[in-house]
């Protein structure tokens, strides 16, 4: 047999690079802010941008320095922070903006509970934004430094006579965060959060006051959607503070925080209270119940000062600290104890509060030993259905996997029918993008109990695919993507899905888990030879994804008719332009496009204002005549179908 040549890539020293800190956070920003996105996301990189900004000044109020932030993010999306504490000492402006593991935080002195200790969040910031401005104002002078994209531009200082404290301006790298929106609502719920954390502090946010006198209560009171069976009983100690009801909706619900960073996945200081918290109550009661049963409904929020905390990520949204301080008291030894002393002489001294506790934990005990029977046959038919059918295509990592780096990027599809799951299948990455397939419309489950989720067999093997049974610290996706066909049909689909995770899972929504897929309405497209301006033939050229054969044609896929009507315009003279009515007539090639890296997610979100029991009650309850008569009273008919389609 002839010996085979192998082409070999030269390698030498020149392909040995050194990039210095600030341009290795621009090469690699997912190892600094996790992912980019464009802003519809709370964990999309432009808001970790600005909460390692806010971090330091909240830094600066913990050390009693400063009680007020202002924060102002205007049209063209440049932010404004200004802060009132001690200022950045100005001999290491330049240092602690732009160079890696340079930080006051290092000393324990000046910072001894602080959020950022990694010396990294500030250069991140400037790193990723176009432009960067810094000014520390200290002791009548004010020092102030500009950069562009990591690279100094200018250095001033000069006399003034504002409040000591430190000014950031930023404008994200939009070449990076691509068509970057900063949401209200989002930032919103992260400066609140911080006032919850820290009462006292002030934060103007673009005019608007943001301010809490009750901590943990105020988050409590202000996040739960339906009402406590008992007033939250708020407690605050030493370096931690809780806050806990329960109501009556099904599951757990929990916020926790280190200091004062919003821990979204938890972390060792949450699972030592979901722990404790059960076993003191428990043991006050002096009756055998089982830990779920006394945490169904439970809503809850605990808070914890650390020194030198351990995140498992520089996002640090989880904690993986063992202990309160480096050689310390154990973090589990801590709750508990506090939780022990404290909760148990509540409800001691509150008697009436305990005994509507009580009967909660023994109307959750019988409902759960009414299902015994139920439960058992469910989970072996539900076992032994995804070893044996294709309801669920996996993939190879789940959110669950600890192990894994990219847990994050995890998600499962659930669609309706063959056709349109079979296209996803297809077209998916086969390594984060699982899929779900359900058989005809669901049921409706608005006001039936949770024993419907074991007797509908397709509810069943949902909430087995997504391992959510207790909880969701075994969810096994990060994101839970609702897809159905852009018709009459598909929105019934979702709104029956929806109703179910609403009723008996409403945790997975508040958490951020679920969204729903956005598909083209309509593909517009042209022959090259029919366009006229290069500039379209060019970028549809570099922006075609990796794999895909140049083609004969240029196509814009079009969400809203106002897309298609620039299309059209773009694409000119007699584009070909199709009408998309289901996710089973795109094909396996074409749904690449709409599940891959630009894919279109609105997430499902859920806040105390909107009145979800009130409208699940009008939309999915038993008024049928109710309804009948509104969409007699409203109903606008006409021909919705464009006149430049082509039959």
């Amino acid at each position: 047999m002839a010996e085979e040549t192998i082409n070999q890539v030269a390698y030498t020293d020149d392909n040995i690079r050194h990039l210095s800190g600030l341009e290795h956070i621009r090469t690699r920003p997912g190892m600094y802010i996790g992912r980019l996105g464009d802003g519809r996301n709370a964990e999309d990189g432009i808001y970790v941008l600005l909460k390692e900004v806010i971090d330091n000044s909240i830094d600066e109020f913990k050390m009693n320095a400063g009680k007020r932030i202002e924060v102002d993010i205007d049209e063209q999306k440049t932010v404004r922070v200004r802060d009132y504490g001690r200022g950045i000492p100005q001999g290491k402006l330049i240092d602690a903006v732009s160079e890696l593991n340079t930080s006051g935080k290092f000393d324990s002195k000046a910072f001894k509970k602080s959020i950022g200790l990694n010396g990294v969040g500030i250069k991140a910031v400037n790193a990723l934004s176009t432009n960067f401005t810094c000014a520390s104002y200290r002791d009548g002078k004010v020092r102030k430094v500009v950069f562009q994209k990591g690279k100094l531009i200018s250095d001033t200082t000069e006399k003034s006579d504002d409040e000591n404290g430190t000014l950031v301006i930023f404008e994200p790298d939009d070449t990076l965060f691509k068509n970057f929106t900063f949401h209200d609502d989002i930032v919103e719920t992260m400066l609140r959060n911080y006032t919850y954390l820290n009462t006292g502090l002030t934060i103007m946010c673009n005019g608007r006051r943001i301010i809490s006198r009750n901590g943990l209560e105020d988050l409590l009171t202000d996040n739960m959607t339906v009402d406590g069976l008992y007033p939250i009983i708020h407690i605050v100690g030493e370096d931690i503070e809780i806050a806990f009801t329960h109501t009556n909706q099904y599951g757990e619900e929990y916020y926790s925080f280190v200091n004062a960073q919003h821990t979204t996945q938890g972390g060792t200081h949450q699972s030592a209270f979901k722990e404790h918290i059960a076993r003191t109550i428990k043991e006050f009661a002096g009756k055998n119940f089982d830990y779920p049963d006394i945490r169904n409904g439970l809503v809850a929020a605990i808070a914890i000062n650390v020194e030198e905390p351990v995140f498992e990520s520089q996002t640090k949204i989880k904690l993986g600290s063992l202990t309160m301080s480096p050689g310390g008291t154990s973090i589990n030894k801590y709750v508990g104890d506090f939780i022990k002393t404290e909760v148990d002489n509540y409800l001691h001294k509150n008697s009436d509060v305990a005994e509507i506790m009580l009967n909660k934990i023994q109307l959750s005990e019988k409902e759960r030993k009414a299902m015994a029977g139920v439960t058992k046959l469910a989970r072996e038919r539900a076992k032994k259905a995804n070893l044996h059918n294709r309801k669920l295509r996996d993939c190879r990592i789940h959110f669950s996997d600890v192990k894994n780096n990219k847990k994050e990027e995890s998600s499962i599809f659930i669609t309706e029918g063959d056709s349109a799951s079979g296209s996803i299948t297809k077209s998916r990455d086969v390594n984060t993008q699982a899929v779900f397939s359900l058989r005809g419309k669901p049921l409706n489950s608005f006001g039936l109990t949770k024993k419907v989720v074991y007797e509908n067999e397709e509810f069943n093997l949902l909430q087995a695919a997504l391992d959510i049974e207790d909880g969701l610290d075994t969810l096994r996706y990060n994101k839970v993507i609702v897809a159905t066909d852009a018709d009459v049909d598909g929105m019934h689909i979702r709104l029956l899905i929806i109703t179910f995770l609403l009723q008996f899972f409403p945790d997975l929504i508040k958490k951020g888990h679920v969204y729903v897929l956005q598909t083209p309405l309509f593909r517009v497209r042209n022959k090259r030879t029919k366009i006229k301006d290069k500039k379209i033939i060019a970028e549809a050229d570099e922006h075609r994804l990796k794999g895909d054969k140049k083609s004969d044609f240029i196509t814009r896929y079009c969400y809203t008719d106002e897309e298609r009507v620039k299309a059209i315009a773009e694409l000119g003279p007699e584009p070909e332009i199709t009408r998309f009515k289901g996710l089973g007539e795109i094909s396996p090639e074409e749904f690449s496009h709409f599940i891959g890296p630009e894919m279109r997610l609105e997430q499902v979100t859920l806040h105390k204002t909107d009145q979800v029991q009130k409208l699940l009650a009008y939309y999915m309850g038993k008024n049928t005549m109710e309804r009948q008569n509104f969409i007699i009273d409203n109903l606008v008919v006409e021909d919705d179908r464009p006149e430049d389609i082509e039959q």
